[in-house]
């Protein structure tokens, strides 16, 4: 288990940290706490973390221009805009279900967002996976539980996919100019109780899968044949979601949560719900730019 140099942001310990990305462009750093309903930012250049209040839960942010995000929510997808924090709705996604909110979700290098919802309480197969681009939506998957993992390897020609809620990591081919599926998905990581739930995952510039192992307070990292590579500690016991960050991407920023704890299980996980930054030895791939017109 390898321990590499951290640092703890200076934010508030998220209840259930999720979907960090990085924009190149402005060198900032985003992330949720989807329950508190808080977006964080954070300029690399003084590592000060800026907290926006939501008025939803939100999980899931990426950029369409310089000036305009994309954020997956329980209402939909929204458009913010990055300068004011206005917000516009943009596509329904599960209206008809109350009982849904959005989860994990990750852009492809076609510009095609794949993006995921659960229940609210994690009710048994209530969610799916939904693929997004220029005002199209298509579900993909459906019966899953809690759907993590989403990421893609660095020429789009592969997608990952999990449910926490089984364990299981799938591979699914993919047309690396539309970012959907070609067949059908098949194992890449096996169900193993001891190394935690499959949570959030970052492909890095080597095609290495970066996974987040909710509670088992680490990362892992697998070759593209699935095969384990090193497992890097997080000192606190639900990481959700890792993310390459800095202006060289060789750093990884970590989300955590307390989700589900009581009194005792925080005094007993001090580090619960905050953000970490590693420096470690990988590089990761810029966020591509989600695509909202034909």
């Amino acid at each position: 288990m390898e321990k590499p140099d951290v640092e703890i942001l200076d934010c508030d310990p998220c209840h259930l940290g999720e979907g960090p990305t990085y924009d190149v462009f402005s060198q900032t750093a985003w992330w949720f706490d989807i329950v508190e309903r808080k977006l964080f930012e954070m300029r690399w250049s003084d590592r000060r973390v800026r907290t926006h209040e939501l008025p939803f839960m939100a999980s899931q942010l990426c950029f369409v221009d310089d000036g305009t995000q994309l954020l997956a929510t329980d209402r939909g997808l929204y458009l913010r805009d990055v300068g004011s924090g206005a917000l516009t709705h943009h596509l329904d996604l599960e209206a008809d279900n109350t009982r849904t909110r959005s989860n994990d979700g990750r852009v492809h290098p076609s510009g095609a967002l794949w993006i995921g919802t659960m229940g609210r309480h994690a009710e048994e197969e209530l969610g799916s996976i939904y693929w997004y681009r220029g005002g199209e939506l298509r579900r993909l998957y459906a019966q899953i539980t809690i759907p993590n993992a989403i990421c893609f390897s660095p020429d789009g020609g592969v997608g990952y996919f999990a449910d926490t809620a089984l364990g299981t990591v799938h591979r699914v081919p993919l047309d690396p100019e539309t970012g959907l599926p070609t067949g059908q998905p098949t194992v890449f990581i096996e169900a193993d109780a001891s190394a935690g739930g499959p949570d959030g995952a970052v492909v890095d510039a080597q095609g290495r899968f970066w996974n987040a192992r909710w509670g088992a307070e680490r990362i892992d990292v697998h070759s593209p044949d699935g095969n384990r590579l090193r497992s890097i500690v997080i000192a606190a016991k639900q990481p959700s979601c890792p993310a390459f960050v800095g202006p060289n991407l060789d750093h990884l920023l970590v989300t955590t949560a307390f989700e589900g704890m009581d009194e005792a299980g925080r005094l007993g996980d001090p580090n619960a719900g905050k953000t970490f930054l590693l420096d470690i030895d990988a590089k990761g791939i810029a966020e591509p730019r989600v695509k909202t017109v034909r």
